[in-house]
Formats: structure tokens, C-alpha cells, sequence
């Protein structure tokens, strides 16, 4: 750190040498002058000084104008005045004008660097008040491009997510568009069920988006069989839970995305896959999914049957509550009329092709 530097305004030569030894002691680098009108050009060339030490036979007149005009202009200099000042009072109103930080007699050396002192601790700790506050600023602003950085990359990662599943989608257009669905029903439901939480729905709804990621590692000739499954085929599709699981884990999964991949497949009774887990053993994320995902697939167009509405998809809800699906969830789900659920899958999918238009798109890409 630079020494502090002191002026010190003192006419006469022998009290002048004595002032600046005094001083010295406080391992300061000291400039010392005979006249008044020299300091204040030192002062006014803004030379750096902290503490400024006069010497004044007299406290009027031209030094106190020119104390007052570098008052004015918001000067951080310390100014402390030697004088023979006749009463209290009259030292008193000196130091209320503001144009003395400490007054002191002129043979009372020990009172003057004890001032001194004191003044260089201050200007230290406004130096380290301003460097916190500057490191502060930067601080924040480096934070502010921090979490822009973030909620780019946030958005990066959710397109890429999104991106991902719709591969995934095109791989089956009869559930083109599923994941998208049965997202938003999942973030719906959740907030029904009393889920509040912005980054627990974010992340049911990353769940939702990434349940069927395991299907990657199913071969086509097993996905898109046009006849039955044989058991081993079918033992094959019931690994893609457990597949999904195993791909995405590594991506520092947190828990309900986890959860919503390797058990959505889970039976509220415990004849769901791929653990046979039951009722509270299944994770609460999973379970809301597994209704929101069943929705989806008796509403949605599949080549196997014909599309129901969704008074009909309600009544088959209600007859597997307690098997298939969680009760809690199920009347949560009973809490909207149907209406409203064939409301959020139009206002999900009105951007999406319609099934026809989409699958004609689909066999000219492949042909």
C-alpha cells in the first residue's frame, strides 16, 4: 500500500523541521511548506494528500476562504488546525462550519499526532470501505452476466430435451407429440395435488419430457411390430425404463426426473414394471405421471383403436383407481371436468401437423 501523504503548513523553519519529525513516525511521507498560499496550490493540484496540518496565527481572513472553497468541492483531505483558539465556544463553531476536523493548541504535540493518527486510520478504512464496495459492484455484475450465462444454458438444455424427444417422437408417429402432452398434464396435475414449487414442476415436466428416452435402445423391428408381441419382445420393451434411467443418470439427474423414468410404468397395486413397487413405495412423482401418461394414450390417436373423449377416458381412470393408478391422484384428476383436460391437450398440440398430415410427411422423408 502508498504511503499516506501529510502537508503540513508551518511558517516558522525550526517548528517547520520539528512538526515533520513528529510526524514522520507514522510512516508517512511528509511535504512541509512556510506558506499558506503554496499549500493550498499543493493542494488544489490534487497532489494526493490525506491530512493537512496549518499552522494558523489567525482564523480569519483569506485561509478560511480557501479552507471553505476546498470544503466545497467535496475534498476528502483531513484538515487539522493549529491555533491558539481564545474560548471553547469559538472552537466549537469551527468544527460545526466544517472547515476543521480537529483543532489543536499549537505546543500540544502529543494531541496533534494522536489527530493525525487518528485521521489515517479513517482514510484507511474509507480506502477498504470503497475497494469492498467497488469489489461489490463488480461482484454483482459479474453475478448478473452469471445468471444470464445460466438461463441461456437453461435454455439451451430444455430445447435440447425438447429436440431429443421429438427424434424420439419421429421414430413413432403414432405418439407424435405424446412426451409434450403428457408434460403438461403432469406439471397440471402436480399443482392439484398441491405442488407449489417452480423447480420441483420444472423438473416433473423434464420427467415427463424424458420418460420414453430408454425406447432409443429398442430396436425399430420391435417398436413399430404391426402384430403382437412375443414375451421376449415384450420383456425387451418393459428394459427401456431401466434403459432411460442408465442414459440420463450420468447428467447429474435429480430425483423426480430420475423417478418419472424408471417408474412410470409402476402399478399403484405392484403389477407395474419394472420393480413391482406398490402404493407409497412409488415415488409421488411417478404416480402422478402414470395417470397423466394413461390420459394421454386413451385420448390420443393410437392405430390399435379408435380415439375416446374424455368423459370416457375419466370413467376408465375411475375404474382403476386403486389398481393401476393412485386414489390421492385420481381425485385430483376428478377435480377438473373433462372439458378442461381436452382444453390443455388442444392448447398443448394446436401447433402440432394432425395425425394424417404428419404421417404422409413421415413416409415421403423415409421413401
Amino acid at each position: 500500500m502508498n504511503k499516506h501523504k501529510i502537508l503540513i503548513c508551518e511558517a516558522n523553519d525550526a517548528r517547520r523541521e520539528s512538526l515533520s519529525r513528529l510526524l514522520k513516525n507514522l510512516d508517512a511521507e511528509i511535504v512541509a511548506v512556510s506558506s499558506f498560499s503554496r499549500a493550498f496550490r499543493l493542494l488544489v493540484e490534487k497532489s494526493g494528500f490525506r491530512v493537512f496540518v496549518a499552522s494558523l496565527a489567525s482564523l480569519g481572513g483569506p485561509p478560511l476562504q480557501a479552507l471553505s472553497s476546498l470544503n466545497k468541492n467535496g475534498s476528502q483531505l483531513s484538515v487539522i488546525g493549529l491555533a491558539k483558539v481564545q474560548n471553547s465556544d469559538a472552537g466549537i463553531a469551527l468544527l460545526n462550519k466544517g472547515l476543521f476536523d480537529h483543532l489543536a493548541a499549537p505546543d500540544d504535540l502529543v494531541g496533534l499526532y494522536a489527530a493525525v493518527k487518528n485521521e489515517l486510520i479513517k482514510k484507511d478504512l474509507i480506502d477498504k470501505n470503497e475497494a469492498y464496495v467497488k469489489s461489490l459492484r463488480k461482484l454483482r455484475v459479474d453475478q448478473s452476466k452469471n445468471n444470464k450465462k445460466t438461463r441461456d444454458l437453461e435454455e439451451i438444455h430444455d430445447l435440447t430435451i425438447e429436440n431429443l424427444m421429438t427424434a424420439l417422437d419421429l421414430r413413432d408417429v403414432e405418439t407424435f407429440g405424446h412426451s409434450r402432452t403428457v408434460a403438461k398434464y403432469s406439471q397440471v396435475l402436480a399443482k392439484l395435488l398441491g405442488i407449489e414449487d417452480q423447480t420441483v414442476l420444472d423438473n416433473i415436466r423434464m420427467g415427463a419430457l424424458l420418460h420414453d428416452i430408454g425406447k432409443i435402445a429398442i430396436p425399430d423391428a420391435i417398436l413399430h411390430k404391426p402384430g403382437s408381441l412375443s414375451a421376449e419382445e415384450w420383456e425387451k420393451i418393459k428394459l427401456h425404463p431401466s434403459l432411460g434411467y442408465g442414459l440420463i443418470r450420468e447428467i447429474k439427474l435429480v430425483k423426480e426426473i430420475g423417478n418419472i423414468i424408471l417408474f412410470h410404468h409402476e402399478h399403484y397395486d405392484g403389477t407395474g414394471y419394472p420393480h413391482g413397487l406398490k402404493k407409497d413405495k412409488i415415488p409421488f412423482e411417478a404416480r402422478i405421471f402414470a395417470l397423466a401418461d394413461a390420459l394421454d394414450a386413451i385420448t390420443a390417436h393410437r392405430p390399435y383403436r379408435k380415439i375416446r373423449d374424455f368423459p370416457a377416458a375419466k370413467k376408465e381412470i375411475i375404474e382403476n383407481s386403486s389398481s393401476q393408478f393412485d386414489p390421492q391422484t385420481v381425485e385430483a384428476f376428478c377435480s377438473l371436468k373433462p372439458e378442461k383436460w381436452e382444453r390443455i391437450r388442444f392448447e398443448t398440440t394446436s401447433y402440432l401437423p394432425n395425425f394424417e398430415e404428419f404421417s404422409k410427411l413421415l413416409k415421403n422423408i423415409k421413401s
